[in-house]
């Protein structure tokens, strides 16, 4: 179910897009008005909660009643339930087989009594979650049953030939999840006998998993809005309040087709690792959610539903994966996007670090406000706003490097003069005035959530925008168009070689300085650039999204010289977002990131040594067959640095076991790196201290004699001195 597409950039074109956004309306209603799932007022705030899914995937016996019904007592007991946390979710896996029209039912071994537990769950004071997927299962297909209420039987609602019912049915005109054809008497009869045997155990929330177009299927090649729309008619028919997710990674290019009839809908593929690595979770899942969802903002708000950025997996200690900071910064992350915020792991071992994080009632506040952020600086250090009016504002400040950092916010990109009021969230501590530009240390992936009461109006920043079409391109790159695209065009066929790229070299600006620089781009899934300016090294820029047609804005800072100054964006190695515009904002003192990244890929590589797609890697890819040999090496030999001293080295690295590098500096003696991990797949991280020079160095990591773990980056960053 998560198994990453490398290159989702074909497929339908713009105008069939466009096309079946015209029709489809018609096709949903049928030309009638019914009360859909979204204004159902039960999604008027995101909801909070708790799903067996992430335990689900490490204890495969997990999921029964008995298990279920503890959860919800321990949920009631643990303290948490007095700060909102109510719905009881209970994720794939409870179904056993079909009642005699045709509807799932429970597997009776597991759950020998599902109105009970579900009774139970409202004594407790809960809500009472269930998961299904769209089209029928091929048992219910075979047996041919009749329809409740009708003279027709499930052969009769069938698209025919058959096909396949949701993204995780199998090709071919057979496939085990059979797809329903609305277009059917009886089908809707169906879908509505469904929702009510559900709406009849007291069925509060639905989770409809495998919903495409999306879930990194190909297209529309299954299509599950009219059942979305089916499902939500059955909601209103039932007469039973009932939230209704749609599952997974849903595709941005129909969000407004799906936004009527849902509350809220995936916007990535699970967090969980589900045994590709030994946790959870880990970081690199949470960055991830950094990377989607500034290609969401614009898509949430009590009337068009919420952006579900699947489980907080931070209550089960180490066994969650992530550090206490990393923790709080999901937790920040979720509450500023105002996404639904459910626990997942084991409620009975819930640890005092997470009871903490989820009963800050000020932090919960955030994510209840039905005001979800906006992302207005990007990059490692992004800062996330929500405008709650009045002049008051949420901020979040937040370091995505392992390093400490200083991190900044010029109080202009709010459009006002400063803060009069500021109050840290976490610590519950009231903070002085800030005029011009707020600072704060983050230590590694942490984060500060303020809220503030801001004063004054600033003046606009200049800004001057450079499209891509008017640019130079190079290799591959090509022209396409893109209605809502600035210009209507876009330039796509990026990256997968060194001269596919888009060279704007007419980038002017009065004086030298750091310059804000604004980036609009799109994807769907993973990608990255790796940018330079006046042929300097590259710099990164980690993107992520849900559509090749809508593009997403972000800014990060950017040094120029006085005058013309040329910016090239590509990927040597990996795939790029397509990019629509550039835009360069400020005067030329906009606050510079103090610590620089190096990728691996992009260093000298020796030997055996090659680089390649990843799909968690910062530049989506790494480098590999490190060691095991002399000459086989990746060396760095550009890390420059102000000033002679000790510094702050990440090394983002992949392993499943032990390995080492043999680190080796300015020729000096090498440092053995006994490292470990869980995967290949995902990047995890040291931090170490280095002795550099004044300018230019070099660093080289091999193992002459062993295999070392592949490399994904370093960053280098100067000692830091400070705490959150």
């Amino acid at each position: 179910m998560t198994t990453p597409i490398r290159d989702r950039s074909a497929g339908r074109s713009l105008r069939q897009r466009l096309t079946l956004k015209h029709v489809l309306p018609l096709l949903l209603t049928g030309g009638c008005l019914f009360a859909h799932a979204q204004v159902n007022d039960v999604g008027q705030k995101p909801y909070l909660g708790w799903s067996s899914f992430s335990e689900q995937t490490i204890n495969g016996s997990f999921l029964t009643q008995a298990n279920i019904s503890t959860q919800s007592d321990a949920l009631a007991s643990s303290g948490i339930q007095a700060h909102g946390f109510r719905y009881i979710n209970i994720d794939s896996g409870w179904m056993g087989s079909f009642d005699g029209n045709g509807r799932p039912i429970p597997n009776t071994t597991t759950f020998p009594d599902i109105k009970a537990l579900i009774d139970h769950i409202h004594q407790n004071g809960q809500k009472a979650g269930i998961y299904w997927i769209p089209g029928v299962e091929q048992p219910a297909v075979q047996a041919n049953y009749p329809i409740l209420g009708t003279q027709y039987h499930i052969q009769d609602i069938l698209t025919v030939p058959y096909t396949a019912g949701n993204a995780f049915g199998g090709p071919g005109t057979s496939p085990y999840h059979y797809k329903i054809d609305f277009t059917k008497p009886g089908a809707q009869e169906y879908m509505n006998s469904v929702v009510a045997l559900f709406a009849s155990w007291g069925v509060d929330f639905i989770k409809l998993d495998g919903v495409t177009p999306g879930s990194y299927s190909d297209g529309l090649a299954i299509d599950n809005r009219l059942d979305v729309a089916a499902w939500s008619k059955a909601i209103a028919a039932s007469g039973r309040p009932i939230w209704l997710t749609i599952s997974w990674a849903i595709d941005q290019d129909y969000l407004a087709d799906f936004q009527p009839y849902q509350n809220a809908r995936r916007i990535e593929d699970d967090i969980e690792c589900e045994g590709r690595c030994a946790t959870l979770t880990d970081w690199q899942r949470i960055y991830q959610r950094f990377r989607d969802l500034p290609g969401w903002q614009n898509s949430a708000s009590p009337s068009l539903g919420w952006n579900d950025m699947d489980s907080l997996d931070i209550g089960d200690g180490t066994l969650d994966g992530l550090t206490n900071n990393e923790k709080r910064t999901a937790v920040s992350l979720w509450a500023m996007a105002n996404a639904p915020m459910y626990l997942g792991g084991d409620l009975t071992q819930i640890d005092s670090f997470g009871k903490q994080l989820v009963s800050n009632d000020e932090v919960v506040a955030v994510n209840q406000s039905a005001k979800p952020a906006k992302q207005v600086l990007g990059g490692d250090l992004p800062v996330w706003v929500s405008s709650l009016g009045n002049h008051t504002y949420y901020v979040a400040l937040f370091n995505l490097n392992a390093t400490p950092s200083v991190v900044h916010l010029p109080w202009n990109l709010l459009g006002v003069t400063g803060a009069l009021q500021m109050r840290d969230l976490w610590s519950h501590q009231n903070l002085g005035p800030s005029a011009l530009t707020y600072s704060t240390v983050l230590q590694g992936h942490d984060v500060r959530l303020l809220k503030v009461v801001t004063f004054g109006q600033s003046a606009p920043m200049p800004s001057t925008s450079y499209e891509a079409e008017s640019a130079i391109l190079g290799g591959s790159a090509v022209i396409a168009d893109c209605t809502p695209c600035s210009g209507g065009e876009k330039v796509g066929g990026l990256g997968l070689g060194a001269n596919n790229n888009v060279t704007f070299n007419n980038v002017y600006v009065r004086r030298a300085g750091v310059y804000l620089m604004q980036v609009d781009s799109m994807t769907q899934g993973l990608r990255s650039y790796l940018y330079n300016v006046n042929g300097g090294p590259f710099h990164t820029l980690n993107s992520g999204g849900g559509s090749f047609f809508i593009p997403a804005s972000t800014i990060v800072p950017v040094q120029l010289q006085k005058g013309v100054n040329t910016i090239q964006f590509g990927n040597p190695t990996s795939y790029p977002p397509d990019l629509d515009r550039i835009v360069i904002r400020g005067n030329g003192d906009a606050p510079a990131p103090l610590a620089t990244v190096y990728e691996a890929e992009a260093a000298t590589l020796s030997g055996t040594v090659t680089a390649g797609f990843s799909n968690y890697s910062s530049g989506l890819s790494k480098a590999g067959n490190i060691g095991g040999g002399a000459g086989n090496a990746v060396t760095f030999s550009n890390v420059t640095v102000p000033s002679n001293g000790v510094y702050q080295l990440e090394v983002d690295y992949a392993t499943s076991g032990p390995r080492s590098y043999f680190l080796t500096i300015n020729d000096g003696t090498a440092q053995e790196l006994d490292l470990n991990g869980s995967t290949f797949n995902e990047p995890t991280y040291t931090v170490l201290n280095v002795s550099l020079h004044a300018g230019t160095n070099t660093l080289r990591f091999d193992n002459s004699t062993g295999y070392a773990p592949d490399l994904d980056r370093i960053v280098v960053a100067p000692t830091i001195i400070g705490n959150h």
